[in-house]
């Protein structure tokens, strides 16, 4: 019985040799050279070749040019065309082909940034390595301060938007982030200001908006040196003037949002869903536990508090829920017996005063604050959120104050994923080019992630390692694919259903 198999030797020069191996019980072998290669593309090209041609059964290969058997094909082209053609599908199916009026240098920039991110120079390399044309250095730069108008981030935005279907009250989710630059000197626009990552270089401030899923729909640029709660109501203005909406509910965190701002953002006609500080216990809290003296809050119970904001000038009517959970509570109770413990240990002298606000400084005697730690324990477990909606039930308002992590999770994509610190930027216009080149790439990633349920870095990492290769064989040019796993095919009959809108 005869076995035939695919294997690769090290060869005098160096290079890797390809072999197709046909042996039998016998112990003798026939060898098959397909070719030599000196990268690892070029050794998958010739595996894929030579699993082809044992798929075809075929027993030999005629050259029809006299070359020897054993002389290396040449390949002629190689190129990662299932990762690019999915991404272009992705691409298209969010309409940004038509909306960018088929700007072929913008979606390459867009598409090998979800590749690997990589500066705007070395994105040439990535196009190359996986067998596309790319566009010049001169000509990337020459495009950028159009890729920064409002023009193009408006339909870019105007697509996004028609992907997610936006109507009326539509749930968005907004938060901020800082991309510092290393630099030391502040331009108006780069700033130091308050960093998130706790670096003191000068930054910019990004703000990002969502829908429920994290599916970006707009992103704003801001001095470094922008407070986050003076950055959303302009967003959220701009947000609903663009696409003509009457009314939005906008979720967001507990620090994003002041009183007055809350005031501000309703008197723009919006909704909202924030988190809500707890300075005291509830009193819906206290009169449970006055009638309930030996009871202890079942996990997930659910306290509500109509209020009255704003003061007798200008009163406001909120719905605050405040909800117990007993895992949230063994951690806060942890983290303040751990304070406690160092608090002591500083109020003995043995060891130096730090930052613990259990430790209560009077004069030189310091003491740890007694009343402060009750109130902390009486409100381990509790999460407070506040609302404007009419008529908000507990499980819709939490629900949608959930989803946060969406948008966390869009941020650290974008961070980390897709790099959007725009390092070798200097230019205002360069910087917001980069910003709209990240989301757009954002979306695709958010796209693929959603329809095919693969991670975006699982869906590269597998598709880019498949390439359809050009061999020239004499008069013959070959053209050879190494063929695809199931679950990649899957996925990608998922991300065809997605782009078709099915």
């Amino acid at each position: 019985m005869a076995v035939a198999f695919v294997r690769t030797v090290k060869t005098a020069s160096n290079a890797t040799a390809v072999q197709i191996v046909y042996s039998n019980r016998r112990g003798s072998r026939d060898i098959e050279h397909i070719g030599s290669a000196h990268s690892p593309q070029e050794v998958e090209a010739l595996k894929a070749v030579a699993r082809q041609r044992l798929h075809a059964n075929q027993e030999s290969f005629e050259f029809g040019d006299g070359r020897p058997e054993g002389e290396a094909l040449p390949i002629t082209s190689t190129r990662s065309r299932h990762l690019w053609d999915a991404l272009c599908l992705a691409y298209t199916g969010l309409g940004f082909d038509t909306a960018c009026g088929h700007d072929e240098v913008f979606q390459a920039l867009v598409l090998a940034r979800v590749i690997e991110p990589v500066s705007k120079l070395d994105t040439i390399r990535v196009l190359d390595e996986i067998g596309i044309a790319a566009p010049s250095y001169r000509t990337i730069v020459r495009r950028l301060p159009g890729y920064a108008s409002d023009e193009w981030r408006q339909r870019l935005a105007q697509a996004c938007a028609a992907h997610v279907g936006l109507r009326p009250a539509t749930l968005v989710i907004y938060d901020v982030t800082t991309l510092y630059f290393e630099t030391d000197d502040g331009d108006g626009f780069r700033e130091p200001g308050f960093s998130k990552e706790r670096r003191l270089e000068p930054q910019i401030t990004v703000g990002l908006l969502t829908d429920a899923r994290g599916f970006p729909l707009q992103v704003h640029a801001f001095e470094g040196n922008t407070a986050e709660t003076k950055t959303i109501l302009p967003v959220l203005e701009a947000f609903m003037a663009a696409h003509q909406l009457p009314e939005v509910t906008v979720v967001a965190d507990a620090g994003m949002l002041s009183e007055a701002n809350l005031a501000a953002i309703e008197d723009a006609g919006l909704r909202f869903i924030v988190g809500a500080r707890i300075p005291d216990i509830p009193y819906q809290v206290t009169e449970w536990r006055r009638r309930h003296p030996d009871q202890p809050i079942s996990d997930g119970q659910i306290f509500t508090q109509p209020s009255i904001m704003g003061g007798k000038a200008d009163p406001r009517r909120r719905m605050i829920f405040y909800q117990y959970r007993a895992d949230r509570a063994r951690r806060t109770l942890k983290g303040i017996d751990q304070q406690i413990l160092k608090a002591e240990k500083a109020v003995a002298g043995q060891t130096p005063v730090k930052r613990n606000r259990f430790v209560q400084l009077t004069g030189a005697t310091k003491t740890i604050n007694r009343d402060l730690e009750a109130k902390a324990r009486a409100l381990a477990g509790l999460k407070g959120y506040i609302t404007n909606l009419d008529a908000p039930t507990p499980e819709f308002v939490m629900g949608a104050y959930h989803q946060l992590w969406q948008i966390e999770k869009s941020f650290r994509m974008s961070k980390t994923d897709l790099r959007a610190r725009p390092i070798y930027h200097h230019k205002r216009d360069s910087i917001e080019a980069h910003l709209t080149v990240v989301m757009a790439a954002l979306a695709v990633s958010r796209m693929v992630e959603r329809s095919t349920t693969w991670s975006i870095a699982r869906f590269v990492k597998t598709l880019r390692r498949y390439h359809t290769v050009t061999i020239q064989a004499g008069d013959q040019t070959i053209t050879a694919a190494d063929p695809l796993p199931a679950d990649a095919q899957q996925a990608l009959a998922r991300l065809r259903d997605a782009a078709a809108g099915h």
